[in-house]
């Protein structure tokens, strides 16, 4: 054996969950993603996807999706910097800008590719990058690229933030990242206190709207624009793999910011195009957005009658708000074994352990979309009241 394959065998965390029937992890999935999906022949009600407008399976994106497949083929062959640059990306950025709520914007081939190659590539060797801790691991390895500063704030904790920002050069950049809805936890970010203190400071806020747009703001326009602050947030970031129903992401901003992006973010100039497939997905599936408020609308009452039971059953959750929902475990091992158990009651799950949370963190993520019906929710809420009664994880 060589040394790298050596030094990596002493990794089996995978084979003892295997071993043990507990490993949740890459489940084959074999229809679309719907609000119930088919697994090894069954009928499973999916409460893992962030597909939060439901529209992955839209006729009108398929349409889309199937027309500019055939009208420019499979893909590019390129990146937007050489020869991958359509049309239809052109007015997909612009299409974006508007939405928004900014002068410009560009399109990524992926989500992560957005936050690696902006927060990369913005600050110098002398500027700042301050992150909250519970930022995406996006954002996180975007910082790891960067020569700037770094300087972290605990989770939503605006003292923290000023601290932070106390301790930077006023003379030099800084940059505050921040999600606007948290992935694991679905809890907000304080935007509005955020903007206060990056006029205070004289700093620079970029905001990631992966799991807000859609489900905040006008129109699904994302958390910015909910608290009334996006023209003090100098940075959006989205992605197109949830609400959109597609694949790639965006950064819209103003037209200095984009020049510079253009000629200098390395995930951009260097990443193949994101496919014609997947840019007539996303606008079609913006289309709809704005044409059908009424999904946004009945996502909320979705949220608010899930949340109501949860927190009636007995469940902790947190600080969530939104209709990404944490059911708190705080071990690994019963993590996996709960998943396991909902799985075979119906219902997908997905378990978040360390390391992407502490080990005293872990939990289920329970996601819903717009196209869940009340009945598959309550379904839902039956299991997950049963399995967790199974594991003594109800507090009533």
């Amino acid at each position: 054996m060589k040394l790298l394959q050596e030094k990596l065998s002493v990794y089996d965390a995978p084979q003892k969950a295997k071993a043990a029937g507990i490993y949740p992890y890459f489940r084959a999935i074999s229809s679309e993603q719907n609000t119930e999906v088919l697994m090894n022949g069954k009928k499973v009600l999916m409460f893992g996807s962030n597909s939060y407008m439901g529209l992955t399976n839209h006729p009108k994106v398929i349409e889309a999706a199937v027309e500019a497949t055939r009208k420019y083929g499979t893909g590019l062959a390129g990146s937007p910097f050489l020869n991958g640059t359509l049309d239809i990306h052109k007015e997909l950025e612009a299409k974006i800008a508007n939405y928004v709520g900014k002068e410009d914007a560009m399109i990524y081939s992926t989500g992560f590719g957005v936050n690696l190659g902006v927060v990369s590539t913005l600050t110098g060797r002398e500027d700042y990058i301050i992150l909250d801790e519970q930022d995406h691991a996006s954002i996180i390895e975007g910082r790891r690229l960067s020569f700037s500063n770094y300087l972290k704030y605990r989770h939503n904790d605006m003292t923290s933030l000023e601290t932070q920002l106390k301790k930077c050069d006023p003379d030099k950049v800084k940059l505050i990242v921040t999600d606007g809805v948290f992935s694991m936890e679905g809890d907000v970010a304080n935007l509005p206190e955020i903007v206060r203190l990056a006029k205070q400071y004289n700093a620079t806020v970029m905001v990631d709207e992966a799991h807000g747009i859609g489900v905040f703001g006008e129109g699904g326009r994302g958390t910015c624009n909910h608290f009334g602050v996006t023209d003090d947030v100098d940075l959006i970031m989205g992605t197109f793999s949830k609400s959109f129903a597609s694949l790639g992401g965006f950064i819209a901003t103003d037209k200095v910011i984009t020049n510079f992006l253009r000629h200098h973010s390395r995930s951009y100039i260097f990443t193949a195009s994101i496919t014609p497939a997947s840019t007539a997905a996303a606008s079609a599936a913006l289309d709809i957005m704005l044409a059908e408020p009424e999904r946004q609308e009945h996502l909320w009452k979705l949220t608010n009658y899930a949340l109501e039971n949860f927190r009636e059953m007995g469940c902790e959750i947190g600080h969530t708000s939104t209709p990404i929902i944490p059911l708190f475990i705080r071990d690994d091992y019963k993590t996996f074994r709960v998943t396991r158990d909902l799985l075979d009651e119906g219902v997908f799950v997905n378990p978040v352990v360390s390391p992407a949370v502490a080990p005293h963190d872990t939990l289920i993520r329970y996601s819903l979309m717009a196209t869940h019906t009340k009945e598959q929710v309550t379904r839902s809420l039956e299991a997950i009241e049963k399995v967790f009664r199974k594991y003594d994880l109800l507090k009533k």
